[in-house]
């Protein structure tokens, strides 16, 4: 067919586009969408309370996702993230910076991706987190220091050709809070049924600030009653910053609650959807830890401890005020992660955390059991 209709004069005109790239990222989206469908919803679990008191606490345990943890949603989102903005090419290394469980499960799915990569974690990580690394065909680089992780990590991609994932920038915005893969459209629909199916209070930590971004988005976007409450620990720097409203606060020190907690206010937690901060010492994350393991019959890590505490003083708090209602909170991960920390009491007397008195106050506060 012959064409006769012309420009007055020649546009500017590149093409760049490349059908075998084009095709690879195909394949890797295919290939995270099956590993989607392959994984039924993570449990939520009803923790048992006194009648009388007409409250009801959840876990949304998130240790049954393949990776064992609630950052495997996160681990999807992000290489999802990349993979649409045309971030990432054939044989380019992802690096990234992680204290442990986001490594776990960005490893487990790199391997899915046939994609290498490579965690900066810093020293002092639990050895059974960076075996789990490893065995999931990732490298790890050790650095001295949380603070010292980002910009490592940045430096290590750029020396590799690879790509930073940086989970502490992008989280909040990979996630797709009103749908696909979101823990908030599922954990909500969960409830559906339940006495109280619209929650009183949502509590969840801070490690990036993609979970409680993505909970505090969708409550508003619903317009939810739900409250929504952030657990932080000792040395990190999201409750004070979020008290004093500064972004830019830091502590010099990192967090001794694996997985949350961090020395700066990261640009993935968005203050504004956050109702209330309760800052929580770590031996009594500790505690609630050993403590919510034995009502389970399994071990549970110290972050969802934080958040066990923090529920506590919740429903203390609603009790006093007569009112009745529901608390969602996550199981983050497992317990059997940090046989070697949490659960060796030598290691945590090391730290010196008493955590008799915590535990003690705790099943005086909630009288659990699981249903």
């Amino acid at each position: 067919m012959t064409v006769n209709a012309t420009w007055p004069e020649p546009l500017q005109d590149v093409d760049r586009s490349d059908e075998d790239l084009r095709a690879w990222v195909a394949e890797r989206i295919h290939r995270l969408d099956a590993d989607g469908r392959r994984s039924a919803d993570t449990h939520l679990v009803r923790l048992d309370l006194p009648e009388d008191w007409d409250i009801q606490l959840y876990l949304k345990d998130e240790t049954t996702h393949s990776s064992g943890s609630l950052k495997h949603r996160l681990a999807r989102s992000l290489f999802l993230f990349a993979l649409v903005n045309g971030q990432l090419r054939p044989g380019m290394p992802v690096v990234e910076a992680s204290s442990g469980s986001t490594a776990v499960s960005e490893a487990h799915v790199a391997r899915m991706l046939d994609i290498p990569f490579v965690a900066v974690v810093p020293r002092g990580t639990s050895a059974r987190k960076i075996a789990l690394i490893e065995f999931a065909g990732g490298q790890c680089h050790v650095v001295d220091g949380a603070a010292d992780m980002s910009r490592e990590a940045q430096r290590l991609a750029d020396e590799l050709g690879g790509l930073f994932l940086d989970q502490f920038t992008h989280a909040e915005r990979a996630t797709d809070w009103r749908g696909n893969n979101s823990i908030a459209v599922s954990a909500l629909a969960q409830l559906e049924l339940e006495p109280h199916p619209v929650p009183r209070w949502i509590v969840v930590g801070a490690g990036t600030g993609g979970t409680s971004a993505t909970f505090g988005r969708l409550l508003r976007y619903r317009s939810l009653p739900t409250s929504l409450c952030v657990a932080d620990v000792e040395n990190s720097a999201f409750f004070p910053g979020w008290v004093q409203e500064d972004r830019h606060l830091t502590t010099g020190s990192g967090s001794r609650i694996e997985g949350i907690g961090r020395p700066q206010v990261e640009p993935s937690f968005v203050p504004g959807v956050v109702d209330r901060m309760i800052r929580v010492p770590d031996a009594a994350s500790v505690a609630a830890a050993r403590h919510l393991s034995e009502v389970l019959g399994r071990r549970v890590g110290a972050s969802t401890g934080t958040n066990l505490i923090a529920a506590a003083q919740l429903i203390t708090q609603m009790r006093e005020a007569g009112e009745s209602g529901s608390v969602l909170t996550l199981l983050c991960d497992p317990g059997d992660r940090y046989t070697d920390t949490y659960f060796d009491d030598d290691w945590v007397a090391a730290q010196g955390w008493d955590l008799a008195p915590w535990r003690t106050a705790l099943a005086e506060m909630l009288p659990l059991g699981v249903r």
